[in-house]
């Protein structure tokens, strides 16, 4: 079993802080980068509507939702902020077709990738998924039902050509990797070491005390044990917040660890007022911006 080269890194609001992505005065939304999420499908337009907002309340300059042609007139207009791609489909098909799609997309530019949040499980996006991490792109942060078709994919690893942050929760893990992730923080820490070495990329370990990693053998883990933050969509939410990280220009690792300190932080402001309870993830990107504006106070 891989060790991790160095001892785990305990985030906190010094360390997150300096994070932060500068914001230049001067800048347009240009500036602060452009993202595009590949995500939802008919009964989960909910996982890319919480992506595609999280996205904007994370300080995206821009963010664009594609989802099948056939769904496009349901999610247009529904974030105001947000554009939208029809992705062409197969004729007498709900799949996608993947060559055009691709087509499609690369004629947008990018600065980050979100896709597999409420995805239906489909060859037509599994030949997408695989196109765009075959490139040398911009990075991409596979999450949901992206990483179960990763799972299904025999060695995708070897053929990737852009860099990724994956975002498993424990049973994606699973699926992922073929082995369970472990009951104590430190199995879970060593299970997350030999995964990024295994893929090389950054793979975030969602649960309560995330566990963060990179393939150079740094890892970082969260302090945040919230129950009220297992709920559904809660997840797509970190996907859209650690993908316009990314388009603003932060480092993979870094995205990563400030995106699940202001997921926490957020969960934890909202769980003072509601309770373990009463959270929906629709509350947590406006929290996100929240959470974001007062850690800048400390980067200072």
């Amino acid at each position: 079993m891989a060790e991790a080269d160095a001892p785990a890194v305990r985030l906190d609001e010094t360390t997150c802080a300096r994070l932060l992505p500068r914001r230049d005065p001067a800048g347009h939304k240009g500036t602060f980068g452009t993202v595009i999420c590949v995500a939802g499908s008919l009964d989960y337009l909910g996982a890319a509507l919480l992506t595609a907002m999280s996205a904007v309340r994370a300080g995206a300059g821009l963010v664009a939702l594609a989802v099948p042609r056939s769904l496009q007139p349901l999610v247009a207009g529904r974030i105001p902020e947000v554009v939208t791609i029809g992705l062409p489909v197969l004729n007498d098909s709900s799949d996608i077709d993947a060559g055009a799609a691709f087509e499609l997309l690369a004629e947008r530019a990018a600065d980050a990738y979100v896709i597999g949040p409420g995805l239906a499980e489909t060859e037509g996006y599994r030949s997408l998924l695989l196109r765009l991490l075959a490139g040398s792109r911009p990075p991409v942060v596979v999450d949901g039902s992206g990483l179960n078709l990763l799972a299904r994919s025999g060695e995708w690893w070897k053929g990737i050509g852009c860099n990724c942050v994956l975002t498993p929760h424990p049973g994606e893990f699973e699926r992922l990797t073929g082995s369970s992730v472990g009951h104590d923080e430190h199995e879970r820490i060593q299970r997350s070491v030999n995964a990024t070495h295994k893929f090389d990329q950054v793979i975030v370990l969602k649960g309560a005390h995330t566990v963060i990693g990179e393939p150079t053998g740094r890892v970082a883990v969260a302090p945040f044990a919230i129950p009220a933050l297992a709920t559904a969509g809660s997840g797509d939410v970190l996907a859209g917040l650690i993908g316009a990280l990314l388009a603003q220009g932060l480092r993979l690792f870094d995205a990563a660890c400030l995106g699940v300190y202001l997921h926490g932080r957020a969960g934890e402001r909202l769980a003072g007022r509601f309770g373990e309870a009463g959270l929906a993830a629709s509350d947590l990107p406006q929290e996100i911006a929240l959470a974001r504006h007062e850690l800048s106070a400390h980067s200072t």
